[in-house]
């Protein structure tokens, strides 16, 4: 599949694409108002070298500008729950292969899907943002993308994470403390090679995912050579 004839030149160059299970084709054909309000975000997102020094991962201010973007059209982060119904359906007696329409027996496993967060939902496109957490959350996130989709609630995914070349930033950017911040972003966080990984291994079952790299161009305040 072509990104190019999908994705702009411009994009290309502040974000890289990696595109599974035809999730690319899925999102633009079935959600053309959802992918344009992503492709405007992306174009609008805007980081600088004071964004990079600030501590704390996902709760920086580089999640909450993805927000302030996305929350006005109707994205929002959301929590799923749902219990499983199992039915038991005895066979007609002296007829095989043919079962009573009434239930003999029922169970029910509360919270059979629960305790996973999408940060953005919108129709049936999900999106998750993984700025600076450890590298597991992927497969917290993978499974409940796959969950979802498998249940019918979604129908592709999208996860925005770091590239591997925002490390040459990282590595002459400093703290406060003068020393260079590549120490808080370490190869066990979440970046691309870790996502890309567990795609490759299909952590993410069936589920169509978009993954999307935050590259150096979309540091406003960042020129090659300097700080």
């Amino acid at each position: 599949m072509d990104i190019e004839s999908y994705i702009s030149s411009e994009l290309r160059e502040k974000f890289e694409f990696f595109n599974y299970n035809h999730a690319l084709e899925i999102i633009t054909q079935a959600f053309p108002e959802e992918w344009n309000e992503l492709v405007e975000c992306l174009q609008k997102f805007s980081i600088t070298i004071q964004d990079l020094q600030q501590a704390g991962g996902n709760e920086t201010n580089i999640p909450k500008k993805i927000d302030r973007i996305l929350y006005p059209y109707g994205w929002r982060e959301i929590r799923i729950s749902g219990d499983l119904l199992i039915k038991f359906y005895p066979r007609q007696a002296d007829q095989r292969g043919r079962f009573s329409s009434v239930p003999f027996e029922q169970k029910t496993i509360v919270q059979y899907i629960d305790g996973h967060n999408i940060d953005f939902l919108k129709n049936r496109l999900a999106i998750d943002l993984e700025w600076n957490s450890k590298d597991q959350t992927f497969d917290r996130d993978l499974m409940a993308m796959r969950t979802y989709y498998e249940c019918g609630i979604i129908s592709a995914g999208v996860i925005i994470t770091r590239s591997k070349e925002l490390d040459d930033v990282f590595k002459v950017v400093c703290d406060t403390s003068g020393k260079p911040i590549i120490r808080k972003y370490g190869a066990s966080t979440t970046w691309m090679g870790k996502l890309l990984s567990r795609l490759d291994s299909r952590r993410n079952g069936g589920c169509p995912i978009l993954a999307i790299g935050i590259q150096k161009a979309c540091i406003a305040d960042w020129k090659e050579g300097t700080v």
